[in-house]
């Protein structure tokens, strides 16, 4: 321990033990990664609502479905999650229309296509929640053993000293306690953004859920 009368965040920092500053440095990268994500996965959502809501509108403006889904299958990337659904659905359908199926084999395979294409939207919706979750739980556990190493760290130090004062300890302490701030700065914003989006995507996933079975009905009367 140096004991320092400098008592800036800076210099608390640079005074602290090696295993300490080695803990900050992690829960630094923690908080960088937590942000990244937080701001990619923001415009993510965001635009997941623009192109749901602008397709819902040209799905039921009550146009041609075979028109609407080549104009989709054209620019998949571009139309947004919910329109790659109806087109795996609208596809699977042809197909079996094509081959003269009959009854609820024509429903099955557009079922399962939808199915299949709504998982791998909501993967895609879902990535990098679980980073969000882990920093929102592990960062104040991890600042904390830095705390408690730089404490046991300033108390050791003292043990060297013959007269041991206030004014000798409190940079010590006040070393390791910023490792536990750092921790908390970096778990607050992640689990305010992991409960934000998932209340977004489980949103999302109820649009998606009740147009598949929306557009099922409308193949269904199709197939009667």
């Amino acid at each position: 321990m140096q004991a320092t009368n400098d008592m800036s965040l800076l210099s608390l920092i640079s005074h602290a033990s090696v295993p300490v500053q080695l803990i900050m440095l992690m829960l630094l990268g923690i908080s960088i990664m937590s942000w990244t994500y937080i701001f990619a996965k923001r415009m993510a959502i965001k635009r997941a609502h623009t192109q749901t809501r602008r397709f819902e509108d040209d799905f039921w403006s009550g146009g041609d479905l075979s028109m609407l889904q080549q104009a989709v299958a054209s620019r998949r990337d571009e139309q947004g999650a919910l329109a790659r659904i109806f087109d795996a659905g609208m596809t699977e359908f042809l197909k079996a229309r094509r081959g003269n199926a009959g009854g609820d084999a024509m429903l099955d395979g557009p079922r399962r296509a939808m199915r299949a294409a709504y998982q791998r939207e909501m993967d895609s919706l879902e990535s990098h929640l679980n980073f969000l979750a882990s920093a929102g739980s592990v960062s104040p556990y991890i600042g904390l053993l830095g705390t408690v190493w730089g404490i046991m760290h300033a108390f050791i130090g003292l043990s060297n000293m013959q007269q041991a004062t206030l004014a000798s300890v409190a940079p010590g302490i006040a070393e390791a306690l910023i490792a536990t701030a750092i921790g908390l700065f970096a778990a607050i914003p992640a689990v305010v953004a992991y409960n934000r989006f998932t209340n977004d995507i489980d949103r999302i996933s109820i649009r998606f859920d009740s147009f598949v079975d929306e557009f099922l009905n409308i193949l269904q009367r199709q197939v009667r």
